[in-house]
């Protein structure tokens, strides 16, 4: 949990448990400074009779003197926990990563189930994708139907890939095998760019159709959707799918209306296949959802890091608040 002007505030994953011992402190102090309060009034007893006490403090003392007192228990405490240094997760950029977008512009992306059609909304939301996407990020962009290109090789110039959905077009087949083997190369010709880091860049394909591949006709071909996708299990390199489109969707062919309904069977076997995760989306929003969600998951990693900062800020803000209310509630002598 995050608090503002705190920052992150957890109480699990203690790097020092040891000093969790010390959370017995305070309430020690508690039971100390009663023991002292109730000591006070046996030796007021002494000198005056309970009738007459009011002669002895004409102001009679109010519970609120007590707080400052319990402000400084809570400043303990704080500190205690932060000296134990508990952990929270926290989220990095994957400045090395690589994300390679391939986008279907078959003719039944030309659908008009999604306005103005399937193909356009599909184009925008690459295009937010790219511009929200982590900066560093290495960004490529394949465009396919019957062949595939690759229209931007991953960069961390995102802005290339925004420039370039402007110029999709649409073409005939599906040969969704042969989008996803030219992502493995793109990948695969970064990643030796990268060579020198001591471990190899994650990488990802992320590919948006409405259909199923119609080249070649046997998705297990050696060319095939099927295939490609088990060659990006053994590369390491998870394919994502979205299926974009309704059951509605219809596409004019010349001079005749064609229902084109999306097919997402094919789509969910290659992102289970290669490891990767599969999304349906049926509108504009659904798509961005989709985009955001891989977005999310990769291009960020978590690990645990020190969550001490905001109890060592409570702690400041506990002890001035309670010097601050022992100098106002506390005088002894009256203004």
């Amino acid at each position: 949990m995050t608090v503002a002007t705190l920052g992150p505030v957890s109480l699990s994953g203690w790097q020092h448990p040891m000093f969790l011992a010390l959370l017995a402190l305070p309430p020690a102090l508690v039971c100390g400074y009663a023991w002292v309060q109730v000591r006070r009034r046996q030796r007021l007893s002494r000198f005056a009779d309970r009738a007459r006490w009011d002669t002895v403090r004409p102001r009679p003392p109010t519970a609120g003197r007590h707080l400052p007192m319990l402000l400084m228990m809570s400043a303990v405490t704080a500190l205690v926990v932060a000296i134990a240094c508990p952990t929270t997760e926290i989220r990095k950029p994957q400045n090395r990563a690589v994300v390679m977008v391939a986008i279907d512009v078959s003719q039944s992306m030309q659908a008009t189930d999604e306005d103005p059609t399937r193909l356009e909304a599909a184009k925008r939301a690459v295009a937010r994708f790219a511009t929200h996407l982590t900066v560093g990020v290495n960004l490529g962009l394949i465009c396919f139907a019957g062949t595939s290109s690759v229209l931007v090789s991953p960069t961390p110039d995102h802005q290339a890939t925004v420039d370039a959905v402007d110029h999709l077009t649409p073409q005939d087949s599906t040969a969704i095998g042969a989008a996803i083997f030219a992502g493995l190369d793109a990948v695969r010709t970064v990643a030796a760019v990268l060579a020198a880091a001591k471990s190899a860049a994650p990488a990802r394909i992320v590919l948006l159709s409405d259909g199923a591949e119609n080249k070649p006709s046997d998705p297990d071909a050696p060319k095939g959707a099927y295939t490609a996708a088990r060659s990006a299990h053994d590369a390491g390199i998870p394919v994502s799918t979205i299926a974009f489109g309704t059951a509605g969707g219809r596409v004019k062919l010349g001079d005749t209306m064609v229902a084109v309904p999306v097919d997402d069977v094919m789509l969910q076997r290659i992102a289970e296949l290669s490891g990767g995760q599969f999304f349906r989306a049926s509108s504009g929003a659904d798509l961005d959802s989709s985009y955001a969600a891989v977005a999310d998951q990769f291009g960020y990693v978590s690990s645990r890091g020190p969550a001490d900062v905001a109890w060592l800020r409570l702690t400041v803000l506990f002890a001035t608040a309670a010097t601050i209310l022992a100098l106002v509630l506390n005088r002894r002598v009256p203004t």
